[in-house]
């Protein structure tokens, strides 16, 4: 039966980057290989884009990008499709992202979740697997990638858009997977991310693979699909996180299909990136203890009470740092609301509740985020 083997984050760079542009896969996926050269589509997502000069946009948090003799590696390992819809793809603006089309192009790889504009990012890309027709579909949450109607990026998580895309192109494939470029880094579920990747097994997937919190989330079959809720980066060494012992772990899904276009999944844990170069199969003592901690967390998720309440923990420990960010404290200012201070001092719940009132409710987020996303300030 065919069989689809799906990898997280691949980023070039740092000190794995010589080895992406020499294209050395035996030094990038290690005993990994033969994993990516026996599965009849292999898909990852390239959380980096591919330029020729450098022209980064205006954000918040890292910019990366990287020389297109990267695509030597990705190519080596046998990658058939890149997924592009995350918040980094734009990081070079539009000629970044063109550039990075044309260079996988030329390679032979095709790309999904990102285009020219909104029409080119949503488009569902169908290969063949076997006797099977599999489409990929790439969404990404709103940072500062996205595409427009009129310009460059990455295809939005829109639920609504979502279903209509699904309805017009199920006809094309028989089997769909849908990466999810969103979550929280180091916090891979919440209430919100379970709600939506179970409404798209409902409208129509077959997997939904989160792949943004660069960490293992558990999984779950729901309805008869596969959800995985964080599957960890496959090559990613960025110095602010070496000491996290959980970026570094991370395991490909692989999907047999079978003659009904029902599926199994199987995962294959791995290091990556520690020590560097690349990805490799952890020892057998590592897979076993990694492989409970899985399976206990994929059991405490499927509890949706449990969810909420460790969702809530995580906010309730990033609270402070949210809101200075919304009332656009600068550094020191930051540091003086580092336990509330200032939330307290200067403004006050009444105050707060303004805040509350435009984040919380959908018409008046969505003035704010038209007021940035058309450049009014």
């Amino acid at each position: 039966m065919p069989t689809i083997l799906i990898a997280a984050d691949i980023c070039p760079i740092e000190d794995n980057l010589p080895f992406f542009k020499s294209g050395d896969a035996d030094n990038l996926v290690h005993d990994l290989l033969p994993e990516f050269q026996q599965a009849d589509l292999a898909i990852a997502n390239l959380e980096c884009p591919l330029i020729e000069h450098a022209s980064p946009i205006a954000k918040t948090g890292p910019t990366f990008g990287e020389s297109p003799d990267c695509i030597n590696g990705i190519r080596s390992i046998g990658i058939d499709v890149l997924g592009l819809a995350n918040n980094h793809i734009l990081d070079h603006g539009s000629a970044g992202l063109k550039n990075t089309l044309e260079v996988c192009a030329r390679a032979g790889i095709a790309t999904v979740g990102a285009g020219s504009n909104l029409r080119a990012a949503r488009e569902v890309v169908v290969r063949q697997a076997g006797s099977a027709r599999v489409g990929f579909l790439a969404v990404a949450e709103r940072e500062f990638s996205i595409a427009t109607k009129t310009s460059w990026g990455a295809n939005p998580l829109n639920l609504v858009d979502f279903v209509r895309n699904v309805t017009e192109r199920r006809k094309d494939f028989d089997y769909l997977v849908v990466l999810l470029h969103g979550a929280h880094e180091f916090q891979p579920i919440s209430p919100r991310i379970q709600d939506t990747c179970r409404f798209m097994i409902e409208m129509g997937a077959n997997a939904v693979v989160v792949q943004q919190p660069h960490c293992l989330g558990g999984y779950e079959n729901y309805r008869g699909g596969h959800i995985v809720y964080g599957q960890g980066a496959l090559i990613m060494d960025e110095a602010i996180y070496r000491k996290e012992k959980s970026f570094h772990e991370g395991f490909l899904v692989k999907l047999a299909i079978h003659a009904d276009f029902t599926s199994t999944m199987e995962i294959i844990p791995f290091v990556q990136s520690n020590p560097v170069p690349g990805a490799r199969r952890m020892r057998p003592e590592q897979e076993q203890e990694l492989r409970q901690r899985l399976e206990e967390r994929s059991r405490w998720i499927l509890d949706e009470a449990f969810v909420e309440t460790e969702w809530i923990k995580f906010c309730d420990t990033r609270k402070h740092g949210y809101l200075s960010a919304m009332l656009g404290h600068n550094r020191p200012l930051r540091l003086l609301n580092k336990n509330g201070l200032l939330e307290r001092v200067l403004y006050g719940k009444r105050r707060l509740l303004s805040g509350r009132n435009i984040v919380c409710c959908e018409t008046h987020r969505e003035a704010v985020q038209t007021i940035f996303d058309a450049g009014l300030v």
